[in-house]
């Protein structure tokens, strides 16, 4: 567990967004230059706050959203600036193709990169034009290369493009064309979700009248891409993501192995000293000193199996026993016998994995894994 002087991973939360995307549920909001500041602010004074009373120093650091080049650059490069990070952290930026194409320069790259930025994340969803305007995207296909282009020129080589799954109007040609786009980009990372209809948002409210695949078709599509994308050099390592073997997310697998990390900002949540705890939903009682909700104990077997099984390594006997001195239970393995038979998991001496077909299904079997 965290103590002093231990390295760990640092997550950033901007909930600023020029508009909201109309399948978001994230917590963010269109906000004011002073409000930006003033948040900004806030989020040094919590990082000077923990790094001195803890003596902590971050190996990974990922400022996500709400849309994070929203704060701007000088400001992202002021926060990146306080951060006591390990020679080799990994600092990544999430960015919105429309704000590098049509409001940045190299020189807004360049504050990134001064300050330690090293990896750039940023949301295509789709390289087919219409997907993209039924997804209420602002940029379109030639912004996004215009944005790709900027971050290569600012000498970032690591970036990662998000992809939905399931949308309006796709099509498992549109599929194989997307990421054809990412890897003709030089993307070393691409995170492909499955679209999710969440509650409150706009498509929840129009769900029936857009052009949804079915459940059976939105399957089909997921292993599509999984199929595309191993093609294409990019290795599936979690449910939803895949890299060029050694540029898998640093970040992100610090949340799928149970490590420990800290969460600053309005609705970010952290895991540290074996305790959970997060922000409010609320920019304005952040900004003006609000202190962490308590939830809970974190760490348990349970945790730790649940978020090894959404990784394709999985659950191992070794990595249990180092974690908790006991191996994977026999009972766990039996139930998991019965799923290899159908081609849902891949069970070896040693490991419990699910399959590609199996994180189709991936709650329901760990749900019965854990009971």
């Amino acid at each position: 567990m965290a103590d002093k002087n231990t390295t760990l991973g640092l997550y950033i939360h901007i909930p600023f967004c020029r508009q909201k995307c109309p399948y978001c549920d994230f917590y963010s909001f269109a906000a004011d230059e002073n409000t930006k500041e003033k948040y900004k602010d806030a989020i040094i004074k919590n990082i000077i706050i923990w790094q001195n009373t803890h003596n902590l120093t971050f190996s990974t650091v990922y400022f996500g959203g709400g849309t994070p080049s929203q704060l701007g650059s000088r400001r992202l490069s002021e926060i990146v600036q306080v951060i006591s990070k390990t020679s080799d952290c990994e600092v990544t930026v999430e960015c919105n193709p429309f704000d590098l194409s049509e409001c940045w320069n190299l020189s807004d790259m360049q504050y990134l990169t001064k300050s330690g930025v090293n990896r750039i994340s940023m949301g295509l969803q789709s390289a087919d034009e219409d997907e993209r305007k039924a997804l209420g995207r602002l940029a379109g296909r030639k912004e996004v290369e215009k944005a790709v282009d900027l971050v290569k020129q600012s000498g970032i080589r690591n970036f990662s493009l998000d992809l939905m799954l399931g949308i309006p109007h796709q099509t498992k040609d549109s599929i194989r064309e997307s990421v054809a786009f990412c890897a003709e980009s030089g993307a070393k990372h691409v995170s492909s979700y499955l679209l999710k209809i969440e509650q409150g948002t706009p498509f929840e409210k129009v769900e029936k009248l857009l052009d949804l695949p079915d459940e059976d078709e939105s399957c089909e599509m997921y292993l599509t891409a999984c199929e595309e994308l191993e093609k294409n050099g990019f290795r599936q390592y979690e449910i939803s993501n895949f890299a060029v073997p050694g540029c898998e997310s640093r970040h992100n697998l610090t949340y799928w192995d149970c490590r420990e990390y800290l969460g600053i900002g309005a609705a970010a949540h952290s895991f540290f000293g074996g305790k959970r705890f997060y922000f409010e939903r609320d920019t304005e009682s952040f900004i003006t000193g609000a202190t962490p909700v308590d939830d809970g104990e974190g760490g348990s077997f349970e945790e730790y199996a649940m978020l090894r099984l959404r990784l394709t390594e999985g659950l191992t006997n070794d990595g249990v026993f180092d974690r908790f001195s006991f191996k994977i239970p026999s009972e766990m393995a039996k139930k998991a016998l019965i799923f290899a038979k159908n081609g849902l998991i891949q069970l070896t001496d040693n490991s419990i994995s699910l399959t590609s077909k199996g994180f189709l299904l991936s709650n329901t079997i760990i749900a019965e894994l854990l009971t």
